[in-house]
C-alpha cells in the first residue's frame, strides 16, 4: 500500500473587497496529473461590490482523470436562491475580454450584451444573472489558466467537459440543472459533452456549431481544410496556451499564474492540430477515430440553430446534429447573418432565454417543454439585400414546418448538357463529348465550368439537401507525369432577374454564394447499407479501406454532397452550378490549398465531365407552396 502526503501552504490576503487563496502544493506530488515544471497555485479572487453579481475568477475544478485542473470564471447573482447554470468552455481565454478579442465586432454588439465581463462567443454574464441565471465560464485544459495538455475537441478535453458540467450542477448555489449556451467551438463541444449524458445538464443550444469533426470542418470531401484551422490556430487557440509568456503585455488576458513554461515545454503539452489533420486523412486513423461519438446518445432537449451564410463551416453540423440526435425534444432554428452577432440580437437573446427557461426553471411561455413550439423555424432568403446588411436581413420572411427535410419536397433533376446548360428534361447528346478544365486551380487562378439554367418561368423555392451526379475523368498535360486523383469543387449560385449574382453573408461578413459542396474521387465509395445513406445525402465513411483507384482514362459516376441550402428564386432568376479543380469565389479563409494534401504530383493534368454515355445532374430540394 502506497501513502501519498501532500504538504499544502495557504496564505490568505485581502485587499479592498477582494480576497487571495494561494495554494503551494509541491511538484512531486501533483505528478500523477500534470507535467508542468512550477508550482501550481489556487488563486481565486470574489468581488461582490464593483459590479452587479458576484464574481468568482479562477476557481479550480479537479479532473477527474487527474489530466489536470480547470479553472473558471463564476458569475452570479447575489441573492442567495440557487439558480441554473449556464456553461461555456473552450480555449479562446475566460479573462480575454469581447473588446480585446475582436475590437471592431464588439463594437457593433447590441448593447444590452456588452459588458466589462463579455467574451467572444459566450453569453453576456451582465444580462444573464440579471434574468436568475449563474454563468460558469472555464478555460479548457491546457489554455488560459486550466493546467494540462492542450488538445482541441479531442476525447479527453470532452471528457474535461463532463467534469465541469457535473461540478456546476453540485455547487451549493446551482439548482442542480445546466444548460449549455455559445457559438461555433462553444456549440460544436455541447454536441460531444452531451453524448456523454452529465448528471445536471438538462438542454443545450449549440449555435453554428459543427457536430462532425471530419466531415464539417477538417477535411470536406476528403479534401484537407487547411488555411481556417492554421488561422484558428495561431491566433486563437496556440496565442492563449497556458504557459505562454507575454500573454498580458499583449492584451490577451493575464499572464499564467504559475508563470512561463520554455519553448520546449510549450511544444511537448499541446497537441497541434494544423500537424495533426495534415498527417491523418481518413476517419479511421486513431486521431479522428478517438473523437467520434455517437449523437443518438444526446438524450436532452435541444436547440440547434444554423445559419444559411456558413457554407463552409458550422451550417451541415447543426442540420445533421438535429437530425441524428437522440432528443425527444429538439428544434432547428436557420438564421442569416454574421458568425458573431445575431447571437446577441435582442430577439434571439429572447428565444435563447425562453428555450432555457423552459427546462432550466420550469417557465414554458412557447410550448417548447410540451413539444408545441415549432419543430424547424426557418428564415427564406427571398430577394437581394446585399451582404453584410443585418437590417436587410431582417426582412427575409420566416416560416415554420413540422420536419427536416420538409416532407413536401419535391427532388428535382436538373440536367447537365454539352452546352452548359441545366434543363429538367434529360438531354439527348448525339455523340459521346466533353468538357475539359485545368485541375489544380485556386483562388487566385480559378479553373472551372458554369451550368446554367434557363430564366425560372414561376417563382420557385429551393430548400434543403443537394446532390451532384457526374461522370468525371482526369488525364495528364503532355510531358508531365500522370495524375492520380481529382479534387471536386462544387458551388450553387443565384442569378437574379436583373443578371446579377446575389451575395449573401458569410462567416466574417464576406458575400458568399448559395452553397457549396467537395470530393475527392479516390474517397467516393458510399455505404449504402448506412442507416445515414438517404437519396438526398450519400454517406460516405471516409475510412482508408474505401480508397478507390483514379486511373487516367477511366470515367467515374460520382455522387458529390453538396451542403443544405434555401433560396427564393424569383420569376426570371437562373441558378448556376459550378464546378471547379479548387476553391472559388466564396471561400474566403476556408481554403484547401495544402501543397502536400493537394501536392502537384498528384492532382497535376485535365480534368473532365462526359456526356453522351451517362446521364449528369444536379437534384434541387424543390418546395411547392402551401396549398
Amino acid at each position: 500500500m502506497v501513502f501519498i502526503i501532500l504538504l499544502i501552504f495557504l496564505r490568505i490576503e485581502k485587499s479592498g473587497d477582494w480576497f487571495s487563496f494561494e495554494f503551494f502544493i509541491p511538484n512531486d506530488c501533483i505528478a500523477i496529473f500534470t507535467k508542468m515544471p512550477n508550482q501550481i497555485k489556487d488563486i481565486a479572487t470574489r468581488d461582490e461590490t464593483s459590479v452587479s453579481y458576484i464574481f468568482e475568477q479562477n476557481v479550480t475544478i479537479e479532473l477527474k482523470d487527474n489530466s489536470g485542473l480547470v479553472r473558471c470564471n463564476v458569475y452570479r447573482p447575489k441573492n442567495s436562491e440557487k439558480v441554473p447554470v449556464l456553461v461555456t468552455y473552450g480555449p479562446y481565454g475566460k479573462d480575454i475580454s469581447y473588446e480585446a478579442f475582436h475590437p471592431q465586432s464588439f463594437s457593433e454588439v447590441n448593447p444590452e450584451q456588452r459588458s466589462e465581463h463579455s467574451a467572444w462567443e459566450t453569453p453576456d454574464p451582465k444580462f444573464w444573472t440579471s434574468n436568475g441565471y449563474a454563468v460558469v465560464r472555464a478555460d479548457e485544459r491546457g489554455t488560459g489558466q486550466s493546467v494540462g495538455k492542450l488538445d482541441t475537441m479531442s476525447r479527453g478535453t470532452s471528457e474535461a467537459f463532463f467534469d465541469v458540467v457535473e461540478w456546476a450542477a453540485e455547487q451549493p448555489w446551482s439548482s442542480g440543472k445546466v444548460g449549455l449556451l455559445g457559438i461555433s467551438y462553444f456549440a460544436g463541444s455541447q454536441w460531444r459533452v452531451a453524448a456523454r449524458q452529465p448528471k445536471g445538464l438538462s438542454c443545450i443550444v449549440p449555435w453554428e456549431g459543427m457536430s462532425d469533426y471530419y466531415r464539417d470542418r477538417c477535411r470536406h470531401g476528403g479534401i484537407l481544410s487547411n488555411k481556417f484551422i492554421k488561422f484558428w490556430w495561431d491566433r486563437q487557440v496556440v496565442s492563449n496556451q497556458y504557459g505562454l509568456s507575454g500573454r498580458a503585455a499583449r492584451n490577451w488576458g493575464p499572464d499564467t499564474i504559475e508563470g512561463d513554461l520554455s519553448a520546449d515545454e510549450l511544444v511537448q503539452n499541446r497537441q497541434d492540430q494544423t500537424v495533426d489533420n495534415l498527417e491523418n486523412q481518413f476517419r479511421d486513423d486513431p486521431y479522428y477515430a478517438s473523437k467520434e461519438y455517437s449523437m443518438s446518445d444526446i438524450k436532452v432537449p435541444l436547440l440547434s440553430v444554423a445559419n444559411w451564410g456558413g457554407i463552409l463551416l458550422h451550417l451541415r453540423g447543426n442540420v445533421e446534429g438535429y437530425t441524428h440526435a437522440g432528443s425527444d425534444l429538439k428544434y432547428l432554428r436557420f438564421i442569416t447573418g454574421r458568425h458573431d452577432l445575431p447571437f446577441y440580437y435582442k430577439e434571439e437573446v429572447e428565444l435563447q432565454r425562453s428555450f432555457l427557461d423552459a427546462f432550466l426553471k420550469g417557465d414554458d411561455r412557447a410550448g417548447w417543454a410540451n413539444g408545441t413550439a415549432p419543430k424547424v423555424d426557418m428564415v427564406l432568403r427571398k430577394g437581394n439585400v446585399g451582404h453584410n446588411n443585418a437590417e436587410g436581413e431582417r426582412t427575409f420572411p420566416r416560416r415554420q414546418e413540422t420536419e427536416w427535410p420538409i416532407a413536401r419536397t419535391q427532388y428535382t433533376k436538373y440536367f447537365l448538357t454539352s452546352q452548359k446548360e441545366l434543363v429538367t428534361s434529360a438531354p439527348t447528346e448525339s455523340r459521346s463529348t466533353k468538357i475539359s478544365y485545368e485541375a489544380l486551380g485556386n483562388l487566385d487562378d480559378p479553373q472551372l465550368v458554369q451550368f446554367t439554367t434557363p430564366p425560372f418561368e414561376t417563382e420557385t423555392e429551393i430548400t434543403g439537401h443537394l446532390v451532384a451526379h457526374l461522370n468525371v475523368s482526369m488525364s495528364a498535360n503532355a510531358g508531365a507525369p500522370s495524375p492520380q486523383d481529382i479534387d471536386l469543387f462544387l458551388t450553387m449560385r443565384y442569378i437574379s432577374p436583373s443578371g446579377e449574382e446575389v451575395f449573401y453573408t458569410g462567416t466574417a461578413g464576406d458575400p458568399v454564394p448559395l452553397c457549396k459542396g467537395w470530393l475527392r474521387v479516390s474517397m467516393r465509395q458510399v455505404d449504402h447499407e448506412s442507416p445515414r445513406d438517404r437519396s438526398w445525402l450519400p454517406h460516405r465513411n471516409y475510412y482508408s479501406t474505401d480508397v478507390r483507384p483514379v486511373i487516367p482514362g477511366e470515367v467515374y459516376a460520382v455522387d458529390v454532397e453538396i451542403w443544405p441550402t434555401n433560396v427564393i428564386v424569383e420569376k426570371g432568376g437562373k441558378i448556376v452550378l459550378e464546378v471547379s479543380s479548387g476553391d472559388t469565389q466564396g471561400s474566403g479563409i476556408f481554403q484547401h490549398n495544402s501543397p502536400v494534401d493537394r501536392s502537384t504530383e498528384r492532382f497535376q493534368g485535365k480534368n473532365h465531365i462526359h456526356f453522351g454515355i451517362a446521364e449528369n445532374y444536379v437534384t434541387l430540394p424543390v418546395i411547392p407552396p402551401v396549398e
